[in-house]
């Protein structure tokens, strides 16, 4: 899956690389430090953050909570 922007794919490309050699040669034998990617996670997600912020997408709406409300049952294109 590509990232949100163009310019934010290739550090996730790098990311996900880190985060599966971790995930299979690591945590799954038990070893469970999570701050092996945690760098790679840091520029990726700035990066992703200013793309938002680009792309004028509001993160507050992102991140507002729908389920269990009346909102949920709503038509979004209402």
């Amino acid at each position: 899956m590509n990232s949100v922007s163009e310019t934010c794919s290739k550090l996730k490309q790098d990311y996900d690389s880190c985060f599966n050699s971790w995930f299979t040669e690591k945590f799954l034998r038990g070893d469970t430090s999570i701050d092996v990617c945690a760098p790679l996670f840091q520029v990726y997600r700035e990066c992703v953050k200013t793309a938002i912020q680009e792309q004028k997408i509001d993160l507050n709406e992102i991140e507002r909570e729908v389920m269990g409300t009346e909102d949920e049952l709503k038509n979004p294109e209402s």
